[in-house]
């Protein structure tokens, strides 16, 4: 039976539903055919809503409400059986969404029905208007960013899969508590969705055991307070995977000597707290740390700032003042984006390095000073070097003891360490008390690539303490605002390793092109071609070798491939199988 927005139920008629509603006053019942009721205020449900997902995290709530939905359906299904006796599996699919109405849930409109129990066959399209879900979780909460009729989608899933005799899973595509026109749906056998699809949703119908939780959550706790030795400390910094320890040797070995210290990374991976890791366990602890990013400062300031300025008509400085190297006497100075320093600038910081002495602008008085240096770049100074941007016998200077601070992607063990660091410290300054994350949120920020690094993740969790109220729990939302639930899972797939269970699957290597071939297109072609390399795995070794040469940056691997970041996403998401 196929049906467009109008349903006839051949008698089966809401009135004639309601005959079965009995009110027992003198006992205190409400009873629909048989089966005890019970009338609850929206407010009390909507408490309850608020109460489950500040103490167990939005994905646990939806999961337990979605539950109690399904359980909920398949119950009225069974009592649609025995109210109607004579009606066909077909105009009982159609019961559901009145006894949903009959009840005081949701209105419900088919907009479009096509039922084949016998085939097998199933498709179900239908808008809810005036649902209490989503009364109710923005009187809680505000504006949702993902769908949240839970409960009424576990209703839905339950009653149509009891009466189809198949599994049936039903998804909300549009929902007003997100800001959407309407609440709509749609139900399809599971074998009508794809595995991708369904993947997340599937798993809120999974009965939890919070006991069980709650002890393995105590072992966790355990074997995370014997790994505490592990955990190794910088200054601020916190973490425990080989790449971060092994960059916190080489700065505790720099710091035993007043070696120059060359800081490499990505932006925002911590040069300047690694800096200061640097400075708080040398001896020049309690002499000052100075720190300047020397692509902030103008070019034709950057001298006086960095060496001081004298007072006098040559520089129309009004007073003496002096600059960061004589500040940080006896300390340490941290000169970030050095790469950005003028030819000029360059020349007068080599002789300090050298000589120890400088001379303020416009003065011809030497003056001695005791600085370590701690220079740090995002840039490759050697090319700068042999490209005449930077000085040769500068960059030797500076790199004698050179560090490599790894990206966060390479450090995602010490993911979970540094958002509880961040966690605490946002909770003080802003006044909250957010009591951790979610598991989902917490998988999402472990899958993240991290283009800006240990920056972005502090920039993100604290967001998350902002937008999550105290003692609450932050939630996948509240970290990505700007996206729902799902669109960022999507979108974190995509930079996402592959699961920790996935077997590691080795690609063929591409074949090899010759200088001929590398001009010629139909030689590059008959290569690959002879190679025996699948489109799949060619595909693959493309995008893989993009990003790579990216270091991670979607945009720019996107631009070497021709195609825009969204088509590159996608195709990441694709090949990654999330």
């Amino acid at each position: 039976m196929t049906t467009e927005r109008t349903v006839s139920l051949h008698g089966a008629q809401l009135g004639e539903l309601g005959e079965h509603l009995q009110l027992t006053f003198e006992q205190g019942h409400i009873s629909l055919d048989a089966q005890r009721m019970i009338l609850l205020h929206t407010t009390a449900m909507g408490a309850l809503r608020k109460e489950l997902i500040d103490s167990l995290g939005s994905d646990r709530a939806r999961g337990l409400l979605t539950r109690m939905g399904y359980a909920s359906g398949v119950r009225d299904a069974e009592m649609a059986r025995r109210m109607l006796p004579q009606a066909s599996g077909d105009e009982l699919m159609l019961v559901g969404p009145q006894l949903h109405a009959l009840e005081g849930i949701v209105n419900v409109q088919p907009v479009r029905v096509d039922i084949d129990i016998a085939r097998g066959r199933y498709y179900g399209e239908f808008i809810w208007t005036d649902a209490y879900e989503s009364e109710v979780h923005q009187e809680a909460f505000g504006m949702a960013t993902e769908p949240v009729c839970w409960m009424q989608l576990g209703y839905a899933s339950g009653y149509t899969t009891h009466v189809f005799g198949r599994p049936v899973l039903y998804r909300e595509v549009e929902c007003c508590a997100r800001g959407d026109a309407q609440c709509r749906i749609i139900g399809r056998p599971h074998a009508g969705w794809s595995a991708e699809e369904i993947r997340d949703d599937l798993r809120y119908f999974r009965p939890e055991s919070f006991a069980e939780q709650m002890i393995q959550l105590q072992t966790q706790v355990e074997l995370l307070r014997s790994s505490l030795g592990d955990r190794v400390t910088l200054g601020d910094m916190v973490g425990q995977s080989t790449p971060f320890r092994s960059a916190c040797e080489l700065i505790r070995k720099a710091a035993a000597s007043p070696v120059t210290v060359l800081l490499l990374g990505e932006t925002g991976v911590g040069k300047e707290m690694f800096a200061r890791g640097l400075h708080s366990v040398s001896s020049r602890a309690e002499a000052p740390f100075v720190a300047l990013n020397c692509a902030a400062i103008p070019e034709e300031l950057i001298e006086s700032e960095l060496f001081g300025v004298e007072k006098g008509a040559f520089t129309g400085a009004q007073t003496s003042r002096p600059g960061r190297f004589e500040r940080a006497h006896g300390g340490t100075l941290f000169l970030d984006e050095v790469g950005e320093l003028s030819a000029s600038a360059q020349a007068k910081l080599l002789r300090v390095l050298q000589e120890g002495e400088l001379e303020r602008v416009g003065d011809s008085r030497t003056r001695r000073v005791d600085v370590r240096v701690v220079a740090a770049t995002n840039v490759d100074l050697q090319e700068a070097a042999r490209a005449g941007r930077f000085r040769n016998d500068l960059y030797y200077r500076l790199s004698v003891f050179p560090v490599r601070i790894p990206p966060l992607r390479e450090r995602r063990e010490d993911i979970p360490l540094l958002v509880e660091r961040f966690l605490q410290k946002h909770s003080v300054r802003h006044g909250k008390n957010a009591v951790g994350v979610s598991d989902a949120a917490l998988r999402a920020l472990c899958k993240y690539a991290w283009p800006g690094n240990i920056r972005e993740l502090e920039n993100i969790i604290e967001r998350g303490v902002i937008l999550t109220p105290s003692h609450g729990r932050i939630d996948l939302p509240d970290l990505f605002p700007q996206v729902g639930i799902g669109t960022c899972a999507g979108g974190l797939a995509a930079y996402a390793p592959a699961p920790d269970d996935a077997e590691p699957q080795a690609l063929p290597p591409l074949p090899a092109v010759t200088a001929d071939a590398a001009v010629d297109k139909d030689v590059l072609v008959d290569d690959v071609l002879a190679s025996g390399t699948s489109l799949d795995a060619l595909e693959a070794r493309l995008l893989n070798a993009a990003v790579e040469r990216s270091d991670g940056n979607l945009t720019q691997a996107a631009r070497l491939l021709g195609i825009t970041r969204p088509q590159l996403a996608y195709r990441l998401k694709k090949l990654g199988g999330d």
